[in-house]
């Protein structure tokens, strides 16, 4: 909880605006999260919204109640590691669109098109895969993601295939480079441009919390905002909002580095993406909070590159905590046991 809470204050201090709470607006959050919670919560990520958005809003959710609350009250936590094992996104979801997959390491083993094979083996099948992205299965928030050309055995990198898979230890695959559709590509042509979607589920409804773009930066391969991309709102229709945020001191961007204006842009095909969380989000029932990554392909079909079991909040972009059911959520959330312990 510690952790959560240095890391937001660290980030604070780089801030070019500081926004102080008043005192009525103090009481007001304190008074929300009585009724909600029965206690009084740390004020620090209001503070630092507000401050970053210029947005007041009693409904911002203190980072540590989100993770160390909220989301082990919602989701299973002893099977995070199994079932965020981006490894096994097309083994839970076989009759869906996840991208192309043609290595996997998984704990040291490996496995060619589905297939247990040898390391010499995974070298000797790898020899002419050409444009391929390759990631580990254990991490986020871009760490890790490259993208390679592999031809007669030699990766662009300047390694042979042995050197690479050394690099990368255990855990990881090697994919298909995604073809996005020209309306997604045009934000950025260099990145993947992905849809994140925070999906909650209550008995048989799936709700949708929020919707945000990722945007790569010029010359960038990653469109996380951790990593260096951009985020902005999706309203309900599929039309971005008027500003995205960058890094933590770079706020209200209008325009994508190829020179895009973000505000009204109608993202392809909105209504299959959504279609397609809430399909999904009914077959994992040990979470019932769950972060959604999801490109267009170039014929128009959302593509499933991961999911989050463990999800963070966009509330910079969002400008709220959880939106319309902040309240609900919290609401169902709070009396349930925490599977941490």
């Amino acid at each position: 909880m510690n952790k959560r809470k240095s890391v937001i204050t660290k980030n604070f201090k780089d801030l070019e605006v500081i926004r102080k709470l008043s005192p009525k607006q103090k009481r007001e959050i304190q008074n929300y999260y009585m009724k909600l919670i029965g206690k009084k919560v740390p004020l620090y990520s209001h503070q630092y919204f507000y401050s970053r958005t210029g947005v007041f809003n009693k409904e911002y959710v203190p980072t540590n109640i989100y993770h160390c609350e909220l989301v082990p009250k919602a989701n299973h936590h002893p099977y995070n590691r199994a079932y965020g094992d981006k490894n096994m996104c097309d083994v839970l979801f076989p009759d869906e669109n996840t991208g192309h997959t043609y290595l996997k390491n998984i704990n040291g083993y490996f496995y060619f098109e589905g297939n247990p094979v040898s390391e010499e083996d995974a070298i000797s099948s790898c020899q002419n895969l050409g444009r391929v992205i390759i990631k580990p299965s254990l991490k986020s928030k871009g760490k890790g993601i490259e993208i390679i050309v592999i031809n007669d055995g030699k990766v662009s990198t300047g390694q042979t295939l042995a050197d690479l898979f050394k690099q990368y230890d255990k855990n990881y695959l090697i994919q298909d480079c995604i073809r996005q559709h020209p309306d997604m590509a045009i934000l950025n042509p260099s990145s993947v441009n992905t849809i994140r979607i925070l999906s909650y589920r209550s008995e048989m409804e799936v709700l949708i919390i929020y919707s945000v773009i990722r945007i790569g930066r010029k010359d960038s391969v990653i469109d996380n905002q951790s990593a260096g991309g951009i985020s902005t709102t999706i309203d309900k229709k599929g039309r971005l909002g008027k500003y995205a945020f960058g890094g933590y001191n770079e706020d209200q961007i209008e325009v994508t580095d190829s020179g895009v204006t973000l505000e009204g842009y109608q993202i392809p095909c909105y209504d299959k993406v959504i279609d397609m969380v809430k399909r999904l989000h009914l077959r994992l029932p040990f979470f019932n909070l769950l972060g959604w990554d999801v490109a267009i392909g170039e014929d128009g079909e959302p593509v499933l590159v991961e999911f989050n079991v463990d999800p963070g909040l966009s509330q910079s972009a969002f400008r709220s905590g959880m939106g319309e059911y902040t309240e609900r959520i919290i609401k169902e959330l709070w009396p349930r046991k925490n599977s941490w312990f």
